[in-house]
């Protein structure tokens, strides 16, 4: 009896921070938009099509992206708005698979193999999938359709914004053969360059390549990997992310840091974000682990393990504080960050009436924050506080 052929979904929202800001801002529909850090340091994290046709592009840097799109529209976004729509959009989601793999904040793999009789169609399926996440949220996804990871991925790419494409295992030979070998996983410039040098630049050319050929160039490994993708063979199995072993935020500052008061108003903000998306998460953690790099790129980490899990600023904000004093750098600091992680999973409440209290005060600041955004409350001198390019890097490990 043969196996079920599996059938997998790769969902990816269509340029997703830069959509957001033209559905929430009318002034912005139609025009190049540009997400991301403002400072001469900072990277483009999404632009809108409009922009794209500039030849701007996620990563790109911010001075690049204004010399290649001046007449442009810049903003630093809200990271904290688009991880709330990105839990809408994920709880669609979860709606239409069981198992469901985020790959980032606005992409997902839905493993759909045994739904047939749940569907009209694997194509009426994800046109309704698309449907009500545009209904929902008002945002538009691509979505890719295969028997495997890779294929889907690929498919979903293939047609966007607004696409919908299925690759079958009957047809997949058909698509992949023309493309071009930089669209398999794992194929970055060094490799591209190794088998440009071997005069492969399609897919089909590097399906035919002799295994001993490839492996002379580049490996028995990889040279394995390319030809296995190059015919549409990709095994992984959809899975669910593991929960995050930490949860942090750093910035990278335009000017280098070069006073003690900038260092404690930064690492006071970065406490208070940090404590919030441990609250927003339910996490309490024993570790706080602080991370600074100097304007030459040493860069230094120091970690302290509380006796009691934490999820509140003040106590994130004075440990970071203590370990930051004990390096004894106060000047030419390039990026602070700090993180938090040894979750403490009990779920215990605490009955002391000190603690309660503290768990109400930052209930009633997390509903401020959610209605209002990160700013929407916070110390009064941060206010003042200059505002450093971070591109919002938040990590989830």
């Amino acid at each position: 009896m043969s196996m079920r052929q599996r059938l997998i979904m790769h969902v990816d929202m269509d340029a997703f921070f830069a959509s957001i800001e033209q559905r929430d801002h009318e002034e912005y529909r139609g025009k190049p938009l540009i997400v991301g850090g403002l400072s001469g340091r900072g990277v483009v994290s999404t632009c809108s099509y409009e922009a794209r046709r500039f030849g701007v592009h996620s990563a790109m840097p911010i001075v690049r992206a204004k010399r290649l799109c001046p007449q442009g529209i810049f903003v630093e976004g809200d990271y904290a708005h688009y991880r709330a729509v990105s839990d809408e959009i994920f709880a669609i989601f979860s709606r239409y698979a069981p198992v469901v793999e985020p790959l980032s904040i606005d992409e997902a793999f839905l493993d759909i193999t045994g739904m047939e009789l749940l569907m009209e169609s694997p194509r009426a399926y994800a046109e309704k999938l698309k449907a009500e996440i545009r209904e929902k949220t008002g945002l538009v996804a691509s979505v890719g359709i295969a028997p495997n990871k890779f294929l889907a991925k690929l498919a979903s790419d293939l047609e966007k914004p607004d696409g919908l494409v299925i690759i079958t295992e009957e047809g997949k030979q058909a698509v992949l053969d023309p493309l071009p070998v930089g669209r398999i996983w794992g194929v970055g410039e060094k490799t591209a360059a190794r088998l440009e040098a071997l005069r492969i630049r399609t897919i089909g050319q590097l399906r035919r390549t002799p295994r001993e050929k490839l492996v002379r160039s580049l490996g028995a490994h990889m040279a394995d990997h390319l030809l296995a993708l190059a015919s549409g063979i990709d095994a992984r199995p959809v899975a669910p992310r593991e929960a995050a072993k930490s949860i942090g935020k750093e910035v990278t500052f335009p000017a280098d840091i070069e006073s003690v008061e900038e260092v404690e108003r930064v690492l006071l903000d970065l406490s208070e974000k940090v404590g919030y998306r441990l609250r927003r998460k339910g996490c309490k953690g024993r570790t706080i682990q602080l991370k600074l790099r100097l304007g030459d790129f040493r860069t230094y980490t120091r970690s302290r393990t509380l006796a009691e899990a934490t999820c509140y600023d003040r106590d994130i904000y004075e440990t970071a504080l203590a370990l930051c004093r004990a390096l004894g750098v106060h000047q030419g600091i390039r990026l602070l960050g700090i993180s938090v992680s040894g979750f403490d999973t009990s779920g215990a409440i605490s009955l002391f009436h000190e603690e309660v209290r503290k768990e109400n005060l930052y209930a009633a600041i997390d509903s401020i924050k959610k209605r209002f955004g990160e700013q929407g409350i916070t110390k009064a001198h941060l206010l003042k506080r200059e505002r450093a390019d971070d591109g919002d890097k938040e990590d989830e490990v």
